[in-house]
């Protein structure tokens, strides 16, 4: 494995990031990117991952995991982070730690994510990655972190009575898990762009300070994607905590269930129109996204049978589209063996790159003795 990041070749116009919070700069500086992709995805490392917090759904696969694997397949070099130590910044304890990250290796390996060509590994296994955040903290002020939107939303949803570090420093360990393996491609959601921005000045700190003339880090581009906006059950924003979520891991019949409770509304005849039905317009993008249709397709084909017709179409849709997903799920549950397999080759390559960049960081700042 190359452990040395290429840089972005060739670059956008300065311009591309003059407003870096600006969605319509990042969507611009993300379309020059997936052009760079297809010409040459090996100028590419892309840092990604989760939080272990429970088994991935419908709304994490069509929003972040389907890109991974497609990435990946283009052949971009990807890290996978399974976060273990950032569980802790919105709860006072790690709870089946142990098994929630096995299920998202099953969940990945269930999609799609090749462990011979996408590097999986635990946050807490790679010392020398978690060694970078003393001096990323030192290049940072509490402003800078204070005025993170998104973790000032993060801290009003916290769990904690009171705030953590942990919490608090949240953007810097960010900018580690990023830094670490220099990776210069984050697939992010709009809401993650304060975090990348910040590593982007990190970088460009650590540079300015200690490595004139020759970067140590790269600064990563955030790639947006046109990621899709699934609602729960509830028609709330689907998510692991709020139980509104169909998860990989759940069989037919509970899909049937939870699609069967699912909220609509009381229109008889069926229409894609998010603003003033989100409901079943979320229902509808969902079955489409399954069948690679349209919602208004979908629609068209329901007319005026109603939600029961609709949610008919959707279970259907979801299980076929599922069956493939959830076969290879059952057969590497029961190799437990091999999950930790590959997490132990992966943690060991990661190690391998956070060694490396450590002794980079050490060569920098003129401490190694």
């Amino acid at each position: 494995m190359n452990t040395t990041a290429q840089a972005v070749a060739p670059t956008a116009p300065s311009s591309a990031f003059a407003d870096p919070l600006g969605m319509s700069a990042a969507q611009d500086r993300s379309a020059v990117l997936e052009e760079l992709i297809l010409k040459n995805p090996g100028h590419f490392r892309v840092l990604t991952g989760d939080r272990p917090t429970g088994r991935l759904h419908l709304g994490h696969y069509f929003g972040t995991l389907h890109n991974r694997v497609r990435l990946q397949n283009l052949g971009v070099e990807m890290y996978v982070i399974i976060a273990d130590y950032q569980v802790l910044t919105d709860r006072d304890i790690a709870d089946n730690l142990t098994e929630h990250v096995e299920e998202l290796v099953l969940d990945y390996l269930a999609i799609g994510v090749n462990p011979a060509r996408s590097t999986i590994f635990t946050h807490s296994a790679v010392p020398a990655l978690n060694q970078l955040l003393l001096p990323f903290l030192s290049l940072v002020s509490v402003a800078d972190l204070e005025r993170n939107p998104t973790v000032k939303d993060e801290i009003a949803h916290s769990r904690q009575s009171t705030v953590s570090g942990l919490m608090f420093t949240y953007p810097a360990h960010q900018a580690a898990d990023i830094l670490f393996c220099k990776a210069n491609l984050v697939p992010v959601g709009k809401d993650q762009l304060p975090h990348l921005e910040l590593t982007r000045t990190i970088a460009r700190r650590f540079n300015d300070r200690y490595s004139a003339g020759s970067a140590v880090f790269p600064r990563p581009d955030a790639l947006l994607s046109n990621a899709p906006l699934l609602l729960g059950t509830d028609g709330g924003k689907m998510s692991k905590s709020r139980g509104n979520a169909i998860t990989l891991a759940a069989d037919a019949d509970e899909t049937a269930r939870l699609i069967k409770g699912a909220k609509t509304d009381s229109e008889r005849h069926i229409a894609y129109d998010p603003a003033s039905r989100p409901e079943v317009s979320s229902l509808l993008l969902l079955a489409a996204l399954c069948q690679n249709r349209t919602p208004e397709q979908i629609a068209s084909d329901i007319g005026s049978a109603g939600a029961a017709a609709l949610k008919k179409t959707v279970t259907e849709a979801v299980n076929e589209y599922l069956a493939p997903i959830r076969a290879r799920r059952s057969e590497y549950a029961n190799d437990r063996t091999y999950l930790r397999e590959i997490l132990r080759e992966g943690n060991e390559r990661a190690n391998a790159v956070a060694d490396k960049t450590l002794a980079e960081v050490r060569a920098a700042m003129n401490s190694r003795y």
